[in-house]
């Protein structure tokens, strides 16, 4: 349960937070003055601060100061009614994390709120490196004994002493957030701010105002001066996920910050200094990028200092067992209860499989095979449709013949009929790497009777759309008809 202490002088805003933020899954405490606040963090030990600027007593910027001589992580949202430039400012030096003008549009500021709290959990929550899968103390792990694994624990390593830029790549699903908040809690900066931002999910137009801020009236609805991340993250660790997705000219602002540690604002003329350390991660292979004239070569080298290439789970396939083991006992840890076992048979499937998604994919499954084990072990009739498909029900195909392999056999025309068939044949043949022609043969057919429409064709294999436009792209299956 998250932690919220409001700080206010006023009886009506602490009355409306209560009411706001009524929720099971918050506990809201309030305090009327500065010296009130700061005696109730000692005990309740909030994850988020939520103040007013204008108290009786001792001011609001005075109270943040004093907070962050105790804990410079604690994350702080100031307010106030009679807002100026020079206070944002001097909040933002502070170590504010952000800063609202009253009143306030309440879906704005539970937005806001969700954000810091997601913060204050990443700052706070340990990623190990070698997780200690019998402990009761289960910190989020980065789960591998592979080789590859091992190189980029080595990596992290490495790092810890280190100011470096930092630049992780891999698929999407293989666990980059992780790694950066590893390298950003075993690094110097550890007990300064850390702050994840993702480049894909904010919209183009947005982005540049979010990471530097924007001054007052700068373009339509910018009704107030607004601080940026870099400046939020001053003296900390600013985590830039899926950098390749940025534009050229919010990538020149970027190198600007490497190159000599100024920002501007949006609409501003005067250069502010900040000291951020910047770990940028992609799925994308930025140097076709470069060569595409995508992404700026200056500041792919200016990333590439220190580089850390995390591999896909089907290259790393000796740690799913233990990555089953964990995140088996870890989803009964957070529910407070008996983890369940798997069976042999069924873990050979989840062995069998190439998760394309990778980790986040494999942790995905096993949490939908605890909703529907009806026992204590997990069999593999608890498995989605596709990840049984690689042994017992192949999901998909298109009609395409694999060289030198036996011709597929005729089938009926009903779904079931065809899997049974070509499962029957493919267990006959010598080599098993038909099973992905069988695969495609049953992608195509399901395609054919639902005349090219995807949804229907997904539904009639038992996956999602999007695991059969995967499956589409993976087998270069040519469609001739519509895909809504």
């Amino acid at each position: 349960m998250d932690k919220l202490l409001l700080i206010d002088d006023e009886d009506d805003v602490r009355y409306s937070f209560k009411r706001i933020f009524e929720s099971p899954d918050l506990d809201l405490e309030t305090a009327a003055s500065g010296e009130e606040g700061l005696e109730i963090i000692k005990s309740f030990q909030p994850d988020l601060v939520l103040m007013d600027v204008r108290m009786g007593g001792i001011t609001g910027l005075e109270t943040l100061r004093r907070i962050r001589q105790d804990d410079a992580k604690l994350p702080v949202i100031m307010m106030t009614a009679f807002g100026t430039t020079q206070t944002a400012i001097e909040a933002m030096k502070l170590g504010a994390y952000d800063y609202l003008l009253k009143p306030f549009d309440v879906d704005k500021i539970k937005q806001i709120v969700a954000d810091a709290l997601k913060a204050a959990r990443d700052m706070k929550q340990v990623v190990a490196c070698e997780p200690l899968l019998e402990s009761e103390d289960y910190d989020l792990g980065i789960v591998g004994r592979s080789q590859p694994m091992q190189e980029v624990f080595k990596m992290i390593g490495q790092l810890a002493g280190s100011d470096a830029t930092a630049l992780i790549t891999g698929e999407s699903g293989t666990g980059k957030e992780l790694v950066a908040r590893a390298i950003y809690q075993n690094s110097q900066r550890n007990d300064k701010s850390y702050l994840p931002i993702n480049c894909a999910a904010i919209p183009e137009s947005l982005l540049e105002s979010e990471l530097f801020g924007h001054e007052k009236g700068s373009f339509t609805g910018a009704g107030s001066q607004r601080i940026g991340k870099f400046e939020q993250c001053d003296k900390g660790t600013l985590f830039l996920d899926e950098i390749g997705d940025m534009t050229l000219a919010t990538q020149a602002k970027i190198l600007r910050v490497l190159q000599n540690g100024t920002i501007e604002r949006v609409g501003g003329n005067k250069p502010i200094t900040v000291d951020v350390r910047i770990i940028g991660a992609t799925n994308k292979r930025l140097e076709e990028a470069v060569a595409a004239k995508e992404f700026r070569e200056d500041l792919f080298y200016r990333l590439n200092v220190v580089r850390v290439s995390l591999p896909a789970l089907r290259e790393r396939s000796e740690d799913i067992p233990l990555l089953i083991d964990y995140f088996l006992k870890t989803i009964a840890h957070a529910e407070s209860r008996k983890p369940k076992s798997i069976l042999g048979e069924t873990q050979e499937l989840l062995l069998q499989y190439d998760w394309p998604g990778n980790v986040r994919e494999l942790e995905n499954v096993v949490r939908r095979a605890i909703v529907m084990a009806k026992g204590e072990a997990i069999r593999p009739d608890d498995l989605p449709a596709e990840v049984r498909s690689v042994s017992g029900f192949p999901i998909a195909a298109a009609s395409v013949q694999a060289p030198d392999q036996a011709p597929l056999p005729a089938v009926a025309n009903d779904i079931g009929t065809v899997a049974a068939t070509l499962f029957h044949w493919a267990k006959e043949q010598p080599d098993l790497a038909v099973l992905p022609a069988v695969e495609r043969e049953l992608i195509a057919h399901a395609l054919r009777e639902t005349n090219g429409n995807q949804v229907r064709a997904a539904k009639l294999l038992g996956i999602t759309r999007a695991t059969l436009r995967k499956r589409i792209e993976k087998f270069v299956i040519k469609q001739a008809v519509s895909v809504e």
